[in-house]
């Protein structure tokens, strides 16, 4: 006798939240519109219309899930900051005191 082999399918993913869907959108309006870059007068302006929006668009969400949504677009529209960059150190090698093929070695790098 045979045994039945049950049908094997992909796991369906469960359904974004709103949260997670409002999130999504924030981030897609703000590479559309360029908020990044902007002045931060502008920025906040357009936060605070694009909060509004999302407030009725997702009628779902309470005033902190609004609240961390615009935390969460700030930071994703604020520019990146790079750390300071260490000068490289040299390596000064007097000609005289290496041995010789290490300068080569040295230059080469």
């Amino acid at each position: 006798m045979s045994r039945q082999q049950k049908p094997r399918g992909r796991p369906t993913a469960a359904a974004p939240s709103p949260f997670d869907q409002a999130r999504d959108e924030l981030f897609q309006h703000v590479m559309r519109c360029g908020v990044i870059g902007s002045a931060p007068e502008h920025q906040a302006e357009w936060f605070d219309e694009t909060m509004t929006f999302l407030a009725e668009r997702y009628h779902e969400l309470n005033k902190k899930q609004i609240a961390d949504l615009r935390v969460l677009g700030e930071r994703f529209a604020a520019p990146t900051t790079k750390p300071a960059q260490q000068p490289a150190a040299t390596l000064e090698v007097d000609a005289d005191d290496a041995p010789e093929g290490e300068l080569d070695a040295v230059n080469a790098a």
